[in-house]
């Protein structure tokens, strides 16, 4: 009786006991063909991504207004075809896919750069409500790439809300064409970087409608490219800058706005196996897979981190001097370091 008595006492313990919070899922920018021309998505399955990364060009798909802008048939829609294979392969292993839709057709922004934000924020939100109806299974977006950086998003002026405030009204149509689409879709904005012409947390603190309250959104986005080596217990950076290492103060930027934990999805992190003309940081290839490891581990550990990203499946061309080194894998297909510290993360 005794030792029944303790086994129900303990039964009881566990089905009391909360469920372990789930770890940061895997997620990983990368292409849909290989340069051979052969699929990557059984190595995908190998190191074991959730969620495939991609973009999509309103400035392509839409190149002619649409009569019908909510309408994925719509035939002023050129859909592309790598995304259709991509939504296609992915569901059939399992695999999530993640869009993040930017640049503006010239019909929208009075024929300017596809860096301009549209004349009419209700255009954007309508190609994306159309977007949602063409891929039903994707259900995580990202809004624009890095609109703090004056080179991927106009207007944009350095510390000024100009930028902070176009981009708002753009992400709150956004929230309503997707959520029009589906109430399942999640929609990610800011979608920051490190540092840009109005850093991450000014940025944040900026972003404001003409109303005075945030933009909508489901979770906060930002790259958090690394400064120095992943570690929380790190003095943040000074100057608004967030690298990896201060992940746990942008999740306190966001909550000072939002007035609420926002999950923090963090689409890009890297570092570069050999020195680079285009990227700053950089180590070894051994040490490239230590900085992979111990910035998903910290990740891991913070329950407000809903998915870290690794840039890039593949480096550049090897005839490309300085060019990209920040893939899991050379170019030619010859597995990192990086690559099995990936597939590791639990």
């Amino acid at each position: 009786m005794v030792v029944a008595s303790l086994l129900a006492s303990l039964v009881a313990l566990l089905a009391a006991a909360p469920a372990p919070a789930p770890a940061a899922e895997k997620a990983l920018w990368g292409p849909t063909a290989l340069p051979d021309g052969s699929s990557p998505f059984a190595l995908y399955q190998q190191l074991g991504i959730d969620t495939l990364q991609l973009s999509m060009s309103w400035a392509d798909v839409a190149s002619a207004r649409p009569a019908a802008p909510e309408d994925p048939a719509d035939p002023a829609y050129r859909w592309p075809a790598e995304i259709d294979v991509a939504a296609t392969e992915a569901a059939r292993r399992g695999i999530r896919l993640s869009l993040l839709v930017a640049q503006t057709p010239p019909w929208a922004n009075g024929n300017r750069s596809p860096l301009w934000r549209p004349d009419r924020a209700q255009d954007f939100a309508d190609f994306l409500t159309a977007a949602a109806r063409r891929y039903p299974t994707v259900r995580r977006w990202m809004i624009w790439g890095e609109p703090n950086r004056h080179d991927r998003f106009q207007p944009n002026a350095r510390n000024s809300p100009i930028g902070p405030r176009a981009y708002a009204v753009l992400l709150d149509a956004a929230y309503a064409g997707l959520k029009r689409a589906s109430r399942h879709n999640i929609v990610i904005g800011a979608n920051t970087w490190t540092s840009g012409t109005v850093k991450p947390a000014n940025f944040l603190r900026l972003m404001r409608l003409p109303s005075g309250r945030p933009p909508r959104l489901d979770w906060l986005g930002h790259n958090p490219f690394p400064f120095r080596f992943p570690k929380l217990a790190q003095q943040p950076l000074a100057g608004g800058y967030r690298d990896i290492s201060d992940i746990d103060t942008i999740s306190r930027d966001a909550l000072r706005v939002y007035g609420r934990r926002i999950p923090l999805w963090l689409s890009e992190y890297t570092i570069g196996s050999a020195p680079m003309d285009s990227f700053p940081f950089s180590t070894t290839p051994a040490g490239q897979a230590r900085w992979l490891s111990a910035a998903y581990e910290l990740a891991q550990d913070a329950k407000y981190v809903e998915t870290l990203g690794w840039f890039s499946l593949l480096d550049g061309p090897a005839t490309q001097e300085g060019g990209s080194t920040l893939g899991l894998m050379t170019f030619e297909g010859a597995r990192k370091p990086a690559f099995s510290a990936y597939r590791d993360v639990p």
